[in-house]
């Protein structure tokens, strides 16, 4: 088994703000905050999602989105036109017409690096997200090449340490949709220095967007037991962000 990194290897990872940022958001995330708050996992075309950056970009601004990541699968090519279609809109859109408009200051969305990787977990085939890290670090680049990763790079535990190499947050995905239950994945991640769980999330797809009522308790009681940190997310993968298909 690939060992996780030692603390003073962790100690010297890349810090530039935003996961210390994100810590500070995943610590108030509750069962209200998705959709209309923060959105931390959704996918566009550059993976296996319907919606361009751009259209996405569009829904971002439209909801009112404070905080947000687009965790296509083993890529940032959709994070980086994201990236760009921002800066020009805020280009475009000076900040006393945009907090007029939105009625609140500081309306600009919070776009955040992320990615889902395929990882093998407790001899299960799982999604590790990965958050606020450095795209051109070298750890994380093998994870980024469009393709889930193979051999040894597969192990969580690989995948683990080059998302914190690269100084992100990792966090396991949808606990409750393996084959293995999460009361078995969530203390194997913690064990091996996962970062969170993605606790609020609507596995059965309602039309309208709430955290499942049956798995949400559970996650949030293995998050607790484990010191995790709680993240939540649409897993947008169709044309609304407000849902996943």
């Amino acid at each position: 088994m690939v060992a996780t990194p030692s603390l003073s290897t962790l100690s010297q990872r890349p810090r530039t703000g935003d996961a210390e940022s994100l810590r500070k958001i995943f610590a108030a995330v509750d069962a209200t905050s998705c959709p209309y708050t923060y959105n931390f996992h959704m996918h566009t075309a550059c993976s296996d999602g319907k919606l361009t950056p751009a259209g996405l970009m569009e829904q971002v601004v439209d909801i009112g989105l404070n905080a947000f990541a687009i965790t296509d699968h083993h890529t940032v090519r959709g994070y980086k036109q994201a990236k760009a279609w921002l800066e020009d809109w805020q280009w475009r859109n000076p900040t006393s017409l945009r907090s007029r408009q939105r009625g609140r200051a500081g309306a600009v969305p919070r776009l955040f690096t992320g990615v889902e990787i395929t990882a093998i977990l407790a001899e299960t085939e799982v999604h590790i997200l990965g958050y606020g890290f450095a795209p051109s670090h070298d750890a994380i680049a093998p994870y980024l090449q469009g393709h889930a990763p193979r051999g040894d790079a597969k192990l969580a535990g690989a995948v683990i340490a080059a998302i914190q190499l690269a100084g992100g947050i990792a966090v396991l995905a949808h606990p409750a949709r393996y084959r293995t239950s999460a009361k078995t994945l969530v203390p194997v991640a913690a064990s091996l220095g996962i970062d969170g769980v993605e606790t609020y999330y609507a596995y059965a797809n309602p039309e309208d967007w709430v955290p499942c009522p049956r798995h949400t308790p559970t996650v949030e009681q293995l998050a607790r037991d484990h010191g995790l940190l709680t993240t939540c997310g649409t897993d947008t993968h169709g044309p609304s962000l407000l849902r996943r298909l």
